[in-house]
Parts: structure tokens; sequence; C-alpha cells
């Protein structure tokens, strides 16, 4: 057969730093059975495929409709579906990646100037689960289809020796009762290895920090600060941390969900000073914030304070140099009339003036 695969996040986007897995296993499960496959990066002439695979990870990424309907296509992904996408068939989603499905389209990003560096994961990692699932169901997350932390693939499965570095995308990775003996297979490996979509900090303990923080581990430490209720037990962790490692932690740290579903101004004010909270938590004990925005802060009155912390916090030199204000106050140098920057922060000082007067000044301690 002749068969098409489309990441339509790689045609719907302005930056695409990363393959879609579930693109590259069923491109690698067709060419072992001896099938014609290629990446296709627009939507024309998809009748004369036998078969067309769309993907898309990303909701708000465009594609017509129409092309869904045809005979043809078969489509699937968390940005159709959310967290009620389908899962692949086991032969397909067991089966080794076709690391080299985007090779003519990172070739022709090379020719058009392009930066290596961002398209290491399409050339330097393999990709995969060890593990899927997690326990803790969490209203926004898309990963609810597996109830608990179950081991999923062994590292032979999808690991490509040819390639350096190895990219987790475990859900809960320190939640599965096997995690030691798994890190002990990375470990015997031997190559760099990271988890990509973060660790629960929560399931931290003396023997998972000492077996984790003394692995060949490739960048930054990531975990996630997703809840202002768990503000005791992640400053107790980020104790434990620091007796086994001083590299700086990463946190990604979600906002803009409300989990009454008001979506009031109540809300909008309450996780502001949530947000607020766990960034000065963070700055304290040397760990980084990355703001993770749920979709609907676009509803926000105080949508311009959100565009602006993830400016700041997500800038790692920012936010380790300048306060909230000095950052502010760099950006409107750089104008001659007042910038939405500035009235973004005077919004604040207006209407939650006890906020601004609290965290808008202080600063990382060198």
């Amino acid at each position: 057969m002749r068969i098409a695969i489309i990441d339509a996040d790689l045609i719907g986007r302005k930056k695409h730093r990363f393959p879609n897995l579930a693109c590259m296993k069923i491109s690698g499960y067709y060419k072992v059975l001896g099938n014609e496959v290629e990446l296709k990066t627009d939507y024309g002439d998809l009748t004369k495929f036998d078969k067309v695979f769309i993907s898309k990870v990303f909701t708000d990424t465009q594609i017509d409709k129409n092309i869904l309907s045809l005979p043809n296509i078969e489509y699937g992904g968390t940005g159709f579906f959310y967290d009620k996408a389908p899962k692949l068939p086991d032969d397909v989603e067991h089966c080794m990646p076709d690391y080299h499905l985007y090779d003519e389209w990172v070739q022709e990003r090379f020719n058009n100037g392009g930066n290596r560096n961002d398209f290491k994961y399409y050339l330097d990692y393999s990709i995969g689960f060890m593990t899927r699932g997690c326990f803790r169901q969490c209203e926004f997350c898309v990963n609810r289809n597996y109830k608990k932390v179950s081991v999923h693939s062994p590292l032979d499965e999808f690991v490509d020796h040819t390639r350096k570095k190895i990219c987790l995308l475990d859900d809960n990775f320190l939640g599965c009762p096997s995690w030691r003996d798994m890190l002990s297979e990375l470990q015997y490996m031997g190559k760099l290895f990271q988890f990509k979509q973060g660790l629960d900090e929560r399931l931290l303990t003396d023997k998972k920090c000492e077996v984790l923080f003394t692995s060949r581990y490739d960048g930054d430490y990531i975990f996630a600060f997703d809840n202002v209720e768990d503000y005791e037990l992640i400053e107790n962790k980020l104790k434990l941390i620091r007796a086994y490692t001083d590299k700086i932690p990463k946190f990604y740290t979600f906002c803009g969900f409300d989990r009454e579903n008001k979506w009031d101004l109540d809300f909008w004010k309450n996780d502001l000073w949530s947000l607020w909270w766990r960034i000065q938590l963070l700055m304290e004990n040397k760990a980084l914030p990355y703001i993770m925005r749920f979709n609907r802060y676009e509803e926000s009155p105080y949508r311009g304070t959100y565009i602006n912390l993830a400016a700041w916090c997500n800038q790692p030199n920012a936010f380790k140099k300048k306060s909230y204000r000095e950052f502010v106050t760099y950006q409107q140098s750089r104008h001659k009339c007042i910038c939405s920057e500035t009235k973004y922060l005077q919004q604040i000082e207006n209407e939650i003036p006890e906020l601004a007067e609290r965290f808008f000044d202080m600063k990382w301690k060198q």
C-alpha cells in the first residue's frame, strides 16, 4: 500500500520542536510490513494514497473537518479527542518507532537556516514510555486512560542504539512499583536520559533521590507544582532534594484552571494568589517555575498578567536576575510609550494591591 503520515501540528503551528511519537510508530509498523510510507506536510492529493493517518497533539491546531471525512483517512491524538483519545493498536504501540520519518523535513529546515539544537529531539533521542498511567487523575490532564501506573515497554522496544540520548514521556514514573528496576535498566544502558513530562515531586523518598540524582541525567530535573494545597509537602520535598543535589530543579507550575468550574472574578484573583505563592516558594528554595497556562486563561480579566509571568519565569536568566517589577521596567525601557507589560502590572497594583506589595519586588538570592 501507499501510505501518508500527517503530523497536523507540523502543518498548523509556527514552531515544531518535538516529533509525534504516534506518527513514528505507525510509520515503523507499516514499513516493516513492506508498505511505502511518507511524511506528508500538506493536505493536497490525499485521495491518491491507500491510507492517510493524521495525528495531532494540540487542540488549537486547525484542520479542515472535511478532510477527516474522506474514506481513506484515520485520525487520532489528544488534539482531536483530549483525554478520550483512542489507543494505538497493540501491534503498532509496541513496535520500534521510525526515527527517520522526519529526515527530509528536518533537512529542509537546515537548508533554510534552521538551528540544529531546535531539532535535537528528531536527531539525538530515542523516545518512548517505560510506564503508562497515573493514579492522580487530575481533572485537567489528558492522560487519564490508565488509572494506575504500570510497566509499559522495555527499553529495547524503542531505543535506537545509534542515538546517544533517551527521552521518556511517562505520565508518573515514580508512581510505578518497579521504578527502581527501571532506573537500574536506564543506568545499565549508559545513555543520558530525561523525563520530558516531569516527575511527581510528592513521591520522592531518600532512596528515590539517591538513585535519581546519581544517574546520568540529561538537562533539567523537572517536577510539577500544580496545586497550592500541596505547599507544605512541596516545601519538604524541596529540602529533601537539596540533601542530594545542588542542581536547580524546574517545576511546571500550572495555572488558569478552575477546579470548581466557576471561572468568575474571585477565581481569577485567587488563582493569581495561588500562582504567586508557588513562585515565591520555588524562588526561596532555588528552584525555577515554568508557567503552564490552561487555555481558558485567555478569558481572564488578568490575561496580560499570565502572559507577563510566563515571559518572566520561563526565561531562567531573567527570573534569576530581576524581580518581576524590574523585569517589567526593563521591558518598558525598550518602548517610547507605556507598553502592555507595564499596563498589566499597573492593573494588578490597582485591583489587587496586596498581591503587588507582597510579591512584585521579591528577588532570587544569588
